[in-house]
């Protein structure tokens, strides 16, 4: 099942480390099959106030996403998307074709 990693950046900072960040994360991506579905880009909003910038990386699955964010490669980088950059990160399964809204009732 597809899993993603998802991270909602506030008080971007063009800086140094950012630029750094941004130059080595696609390498660190290729070995776990990871891509970028969104990446900030201009936004419509529909309802509410959002102020963060939304980054949605896809995997094959959760495992190859964790093993990403594990990776040394990775971790090497987090420090300088923290030079400019806080906000949270995490990790979530997706659904297949088939999931309706209502499932989720059934796992309550």
């Amino acid at each position: 099942m597809t899993a993603y990693a998802v991270g909602q950046l506030r008080n971007v900072q063009i800086n140094d480390g950012i630029v750094d960040y941004l130059q080595g994360i696609d390498a660190t991506l290729a070995p776990f099959e990871g891509r970028f579905i969104i990446h900030g880009g201009a936004r419509e909003t529909l309802e509410g106030n959002p102020t963060d910038d939304l980054i949605v990386i896809a995997f094959p699955s959760k495992a190859a996403a964790q093993a990403w964010y594990a990776s040394p490669a990775y971790q090497a980088l987090i420090p300088l998307r923290l030079q400019g950059a806080e906000g949270d990160v995490y990790l979530m399964e997706g659904v297949g074709a088939e999931h309706r809204a209502t499932d989720i009732l059934d796992a309550a």
